[in-house]
């Protein structure tokens, strides 16, 4: 199994419009980061599951040269995470089939309500194709099967919502999150590598993981290898890999990481 990471900005984006610090005005590719998204994928690369369709996704799927998905997951419904959504269209037109994408019951009825041009099986757009998406509803507390690889859901507080990550295999999946809550720690148990938001290092948040609280997370969690994501301008990679712990990465947008098996 394979995990290329699309985007690993937070909802500004980096460089953050008319900021001149160091991240932003950086020459270092890797402190360009689009907003969260991810790609997994069989070995081979003949199964592609998305994960989250953020702003950018076009331009993601583009440099990640993908020309067609299996399934889409949805971790929660913040725009940061969804408002890529349109961008799906071109796979149901390429495929001739609708798109499965896969959302928890409350951020499956948020879906449907943001984007009921989609959901609304009576809508027909005049001179255009629409974007054909099938949506299933999993249950939070149930392994799901997602183009032929189980996942199990991970809740996460965020706010007034709930984020779902999910564990696959040897890969724990968690962004948008600032506690672990006890079932989610021990589904991820075991994990071999371990992704993880995290803002900055220092100041507190009151929805987001810190660098400093990921950091021990993922120490409680034992993962062989953690990678950080979400992460804004604040900090420079080269500054994280300074800074970070052995066994504790950033992670950029195009990189890609082979999964072992649990």
């Amino acid at each position: 199994m394979r995990l290329r990471f699309l985007g690993t900005g937070t909802s500004f984006g980096i460089p953050v419009i008319g900021c001149r610090c160091r991240a932003c005005t950086s020459s270092d590719f890797r402190d360009q980061r689009t907003r969260h998204g991810a790609l997994l994928m069989s070995d081979d690369g003949s199964t592609k599951i998305l994960i989250d369709t953020p702003t950018e996704l076009r331009l993601q799927l583009l440099r990640a040269e993908v020309e067609h998905l299996d399934a889409v997951w949805f971790t929660h419904g913040h725009a940061d995470h969804t408002h890529g959504i349109d961008d799906l269209r071109v796979f149901s037109v390429k495929d001739g089939k609708r798109l499965r994408v896969y959302a928890d019951p409350q951020n499956a009825a948020f879906l449907r309500r943001k984007f009921d041009y989609i959901f609304d099986e009576t809508y027909r757009p005049v001179g255009g194709p629409k974007v054909d998406l099938e949506l299933h509803s999993f249950d939070p507390k149930k392994s799901v099967r997602v183009a032929g690889m189980d996942f199990w859901p991970l809740p996460l507080p965020h706010g007034d919502t709930t984020v779902y990550g999910f564990r696959c295999n040897g890969l724990g999946y968690v962004t948008d999150a600032k506690l672990l809550p006890d079932s989610t720690r021990d589904r991820l148990q075991g994990v071999r590598v371990l992704v993880l938001n995290a803002l900055w290092f220092g100041r507190s948040h009151p929805t987001h993981f810190n660098i400093e609280e990921a950091i021990e997370a993922a120490r409680e969690l034992g993962a062989e290898t953690t990678y950080l994501t979400h992460l804004t301008h604040r900090v420079t990679h080269e500054e994280l890999l300074e800074r970070l712990p052995p066994g504790i990465l950033p992670a950029y947008d195009g990189l890609e990481i082979t999964v072992p098996e649990s």
